[in-house]
């Protein structure tokens, strides 16, 4: 089995169902905010493949590429921001709220930085819940800047929880480049006050980030605590549908393009000598899944509007 070839096939699933949501938002077939994480694959490819069946995911309002690497069905996902009955929370949570706890996929979140104390709150538990349940949180650099994540930090640190923080580094806070935001940029440092392991890895190589964020969970899941994980990435499209984008520094989409997690794999699985048609057939199967998925999601019944305040819990 090439281990990249199949990373390969994981990232063109999440490219293409993110460019079916950004063409069914065009065509209004998808209504409200949508943020799109084209070009930040290889981290919840990598990270995903190391998570236990019982460990915990939460993830930002960018975060339809974590719940298909974590194993959310392409059709649920669709169908739930189509607003269809066979969504994977029957059309209620959208493209920011869906979640899935089947996959462990504990949920998206608008509110920045927030799904930091609730992975905090998901590994206290699994301390006495006999799962042994490592929690990871997935954020944005400018999440970095919020009380609520440094709280987290903080809290895990002191109690030895076993919690991945994952900041995505896409070197952008919203509109902000987020090194006109912090004195120091790389952001993994911070975690020395905590007197927790920091470390900024390549965030477009699958493998390096496996092989990082699986050291860490095994470390945590051995009580050695909580670890802050700076992946650098890069956004390929705006911070939000329908964002001009005109704060783009020159030059650099096309320099993002050169590195972004596809066009990597595909140049490196080229030097290995791996032939054009198997590469081919990587980005042909995904495509093909997210064809059928969104036919059979517009297919599927609108959600009961009748029914919008069931399940849900205050």
């Amino acid at each position: 089995m090439n281990t990249l070839l199949d990373d390969l096939h994981q990232m063109w699933r999440i490219r293409l169902l993110e460019e079916k949501v950004r063409e069914l938002r065009a065509s209004n077939d998808i209504v409200g905010s949508v943020h799109l994480s084209i070009g930040q694959e290889a981290g919840p490819v990598g990270a995903c493949s190391v998570l236990g069946e019982n460990d915990a995911l939460f993830a930002t309002y960018r975060g339809h590429n974590w719940a298909v690497a974590r194993g959310v069905p392409v059709e649920g996902i669709l169908a739930e921001l189509l607003g269809r009955a066979t969504g994977v929370n029957g059309g209620r949570g959208g493209s920011a709220y869906f979640s899935d706890f089947a996959h462990g996929f504990h949920g998206e979140n608008s509110i920045v930085g927030a799904g930091a104390p609730l992975a905090v709150g998901a590994a206290l538990a699994g301390k006495y819940d006999g799962t042994n349940r490592v929690a990871l949180t997935v954020f944005g650099d400018g999440a970095m800047n919020q009380g609520a994540v440094h709280e987290s930090m903080n809290f895990a640190a002191a109690l030895d929880l076993p919690v991945i923080f994952v900041c995505e580094n896409n070197s952008w806070s919203e509109l902000t480049p987020i090194d006109e935001m912090v004195r120091n940029p790389i952001l993994a440092e911070r975690a020395r006050a905590y007197g927790i392991l920091g470390e900024r890895i390549d965030g477009n190589d699958p493998s390096v980030v496996r092989d990082r964020v699986g050291d860490a969970i095994e470390a945590a899941r051995e009580g050695g605590g909580p670890a802050l994980l700076e992946l650098m990435t890069q956004r390929l499209v705006g911070h939000y549908i329908g964002d001009p984008e005109q704060y783009r520094r020159p030059g650099e989409l096309e320099a993002a393009r050169e590195v972004e997690p596809i066009a990597a794999a595909t140049r490196k699985l080229r030097e290995q000598g791996t032939s054009q048609a198997r590469i081919d057939e990587a980005e042909s199967n995904a495509r093909s899944e997210v064809e059928d998925a969104a036919t059979a999601a517009l297919q599927a019944p609108l959600a009961d509007v009748s029914t919008v305040k069931e399940h849900l819990y205050a």
